[in-house]
């Protein structure tokens, strides 16, 4: 019996444990994806970083005018690459490309929505918006996740059909079950 309790808590521990963080990361852009060190700094990066010489204000007037360079700057707001990493400026950003039809930010737009950003949860319903747009000027990966976010808005839907069909038995059990525990005489709290 003992040795059955020593098995099930390894297994246990076992299923908690983290994977160990990755050494690298994939960096993609123009050239192509590299993997690269987590601890390595380029020098775009440090520039940026180091000394203000414009270079961040400059590209935020042109990506006002520029799809493009919106892209790039959502990208580089979401990578914390030469800029201090920001998910609502990345967002922003990115969306600003994507209105302005920008395929590529249409398509991250989407990926964004589907999976979520960082304190931001996934929103299929907008993920399946922009993707069926990407998607509709012939993008091959687009279709693919398309399909994801139309299968995660049913699922997203059916979950909320069903907490709505509960939501009444479980307020009532919240109100009628958890009574409190103290209350207020004579300017004090009381508790029994």
């Amino acid at each position: 019996m003992k040795r059955w309790l020593i098995i099930v808590g390894c297994v246990v521990l076992a299923s908690c444990a983290q994977p160990p963080q990755r050494e690298t990361v994939t960096i993609c852009d123009g050239g192509g994806c590299r993997e690269q060190g987590r601890d390595v700094v380029t020098q775009e990066t440090r520039t940026f970083n180091e000394a203000d010489d414009g270079r961040a204000a400059a590209l935020e007037a042109i990506a006002e005018q520029d799809p493009r360079a919106a892209y790039d700057l959502g990208l580089r707001y979401f990578r914390g690459d030469g800029v201090r990493q920001d998910s609502y400026k990345a967002l922003t950003w990115m969306r600003s490309a994507a209105e302005r039809g920008h395929l590529e930010a249409q398509k991250a737009l989407g990926r964004f929505y589907l999976t979520g950003l960082e304190e931001m949860g996934p929103d299929p319903r907008e993920a399946e918006k922009w993707l069926s747009i990407t998607a509709g000027r012939g993008d091959a990966e687009a279709r693919t996740l398309l399909a994801e976010a139309s299968a995660a808005r049913k699922s997203e839907e059916a979950e909320w059909k069903w907490r709505q069909r509960w939501r009444g038995v479980f307020y009532d059990y919240w109100y009628r079950r958890y009574t409190y525990l103290g209350y207020w005489r004579d300017g004090y709290w009381y508790y029994r």
